[in-house]
């Protein structure tokens, strides 16, 4: 009867499984599995106690703050710049950077009982910006107080044929070098102008029409620090499907396509901000930067490093002129202008003529579709 009665209930549990049973198997698999919490919960402990220490570090910076010429926000980015490397140096990408950057100075303001308003990014080369306008006298003066809040060796403004009173906002701001240009000497040629002013490792590109947030810049300072050539903004995921896409938005996808950068998008250097390391500059040469697809063209075919590592909506905020607006528009025309020539100068390096022309009928059969 035993023999019996145990093969009866060997006979009913084997076909369900019960709680426990059900524990016991989830148990079992979970063996198999790597400890991904316990992973997560280390990395989450290993952060926490960075920050905790850049805190400390912070505050004893804080309470050692000078009373000479240099502004507390000088000092507090000089102090983080000599701590960050050994604070930071398990912490990976600019978010985690970042945060520790954000405790220092929460620590160093706290201590020192003033408030900080500039962002905690430690570079190890020398940086500047190049600002390019022309009668942006309501946006120019924000334009800087932005850039001020980053930690940039040199600001270089390049008035190019501007008639307001743009000149007088430079004028007002300490520490700017002046690029002034009476007579307006073309679209992009300030970008050249302002690359050959500054001898920084690294240099972001901004307009005088667009207020960004120096938060939003810092992503392309860092990356272009940390080993990138070319940083583009990343402006893929505000693109409507290629069916409803401009004529300008298709072939900055054509030349990307054809530089075997498909990868790209439409992403390029003639959207702001994007930031170049001197290296590249260096290749291509300054007066290319006039022609921003070329200089990307160029950049791709020598080898160096092109990315998108951030978006600023610049689509939105863009302001509407005459020139930019309608299909067909003169900057539309001039932009496609450049493109071609960019192609030109691929073809005399080159380029495979075959690959210009050719694009599968199920690649265009899929765009033309897209919803």
């Amino acid at each position: 009867m035993k023999e019996r009665s145990g093969g009866v209930r060997r006979q009913r549990t084997a076909g369900r499984r019960t709680p426990r049973n059900r524990a016991r198997t989830i148990g079992r698999r979970n063996l198999t599995k790597p400890p991904l919490k316990s992973e997560a919960a280390s990395r989450s402990a290993t952060s926490r106690s960075v920050l905790h220490e850049a805190f400390s570090a912070g505050q004893r910076a804080g309470r050692k703050m000078l009373g000479n010429d240099q502004s507390i926000e000088q000092q507090a980015r000089l102090a983080w710049q000599e701590q960050q490397a050994a604070i930071s140096a398990d912490l990976k990408g600019y978010s985690a950077a970042m945060q520790a950057g954000k405790a220092f100075m929460q620590g160093y303001a706290q201590a020192a009982g003033r408030s900080l308003n500039i962002i905690p990014l430690a570079l190890n080369k020398p940086a500047a910006a190049v600002v390019c306008a022309c009668n942006e006298e309501l946006t120019l003066g924000q334009v800087l107080v932005q850039l001020k809040r980053l930690p940039l060796t040199d600001i270089v403004v390049v008035l190019n044929g501007t008639t307001d009173n743009s000149l007088t906002q430079v004028l007002e701001q300490p520490g700017i070098t002046l690029v002034y240009e009476p007579d307006r000497a073309g679209h992009d040629v300030g970008r050249a102008l302002g690359a050959k002013m500054t001898e920084a490792e690294t240099l972001l590109f901004v307009d005088g029409d667009m207020v960004v947030p120096a938060e939003q810049l810092a992503p392309f300072l860092y990356a272009v620090d940390r080993g990138d050539d070319v940083a583009l903004n990343n402006l893929s995921s505000l693109l409507p499907p290629f069916a409803r896409q401009d004529e300008v938005s298709r072939i900055k996808a054509y030349l990307n396509r054809v530089l075997n950068r498909s990868d790209l998008g439409s992403n390029s250097l003639t959207a702001v901000p994007h930031a170049l390391s001197r290296k590249m500059i260096q290749i291509v040469k300054p007066e290319a930067l006039a022609v921003p697809p070329k200089a990307q063209s160029l950049a791709i075919q020598h080898g160096l490093k092109v990315t998108a590592p951030s978006q600023v909506d610049v689509i939105r905020s863009n302001r509407l002129r005459s020139t930019n607006t309608g299909s067909g528009n003169e900057v539309a025309r001039l932009i496609i202008g450049d493109h071609l020539e960019a192609i030109a100068a691929w073809l005399d390096m080159g380029g495979n003529k075959s690959q210009a022309r050719s694009i599968s009928r199920a690649e265009v059969a899929y765009r033309r579709n897209a919803r």
